[in-house]
């Protein structure tokens, strides 16, 4: 039987680091399920919401895949897309004026009417109306700072400060995209001070 498609295995520099401190790599073209909302994840329903319909959409594009195309894959770890209108409520922690994509990979081969057949079924067998909103996304992040981070999402702050304040400015970066983060640990099986999440920040030469 064929091995199935498993992106942390396929892209271990970009879904298996374990560095602790920045460093610079390569992200390729990738495809995502991809919705979008706003607000604290840890209060407003949507989130909640948001994250059920994204794996209701791709686990039924995995089975639909593996029966009808022979071509199987793992399910990718549930990633985020954050900012704010003024970043420093971001740096901040003030949730309540958070913006996010919730994403998670898919491989090249979910077409698009795959994806549309995928939420089509989903909507039949789940209540859960944000399926409707589930979209194909994809991303070319390119080369991005990154870094994986061990201990509670609330303890991001001093590493991203780090990032933005000196790690960018001594190597003459700058932003080039939204802070991107891949969540390898499930929060609700996980001690905090133990969660691995992925943190990645697309970046470009200040001069470029």
């Amino acid at each position: 039987m064929t091995t199935p498609y498993d992106v942390k295995r396929e892209l271990k520099k970009c879904y298996a680091p374990k560095n602790t401190d920045w460093e610079l790599v390569d992200i390729p073209e990738l495809r995502f399920l991809a919705i979008d909302g706003h607000g604290d994840p840890n209060s407003v329903a949507a989130y909640r919401h948001a994250v059920e319909a994204l794996y209701a959409v791709a686990y039924t594009a995995k089975f639909a895949s593996r029966n009808d195309l022979g071509k199987n894959f793992v399910v990718g770890p549930l990633e985020g897309l954050w900012w704010a209108d003024d970043m420093n409520d971001f740096l901040a922690r003030l949730k309540d004026n958070w913006h996010w994509t919730l994403l998670i990979n898919v491989p090249d081969w979910i077409t698009a009417d795959m994806l549309e057949e995928a939420k089509h079924t989903a909507l039949a067998k789940k209540t859960l109306p944000a399926i409707a909103d589930v979209r194909s996304e994809t991303l070319h992040e390119g080369t991005s700072a990154q870094v994986l981070h061990i201990g509670s999402y609330d303890d991001e702050t001093p590493i991203l400060t780090r990032l933005h304040h000196a790690y960018l400015p001594a190597n003459d970066l700058r932003e080039a995209g939204l802070h991107h983060e891949i969540y390898l640990s499930d929060p609700r099986r996980t001690d905090p001070a133990k969660l691995r999440t992925i943190l990645r920040q697309p970046v470009e030469t200040r001069s470029g």
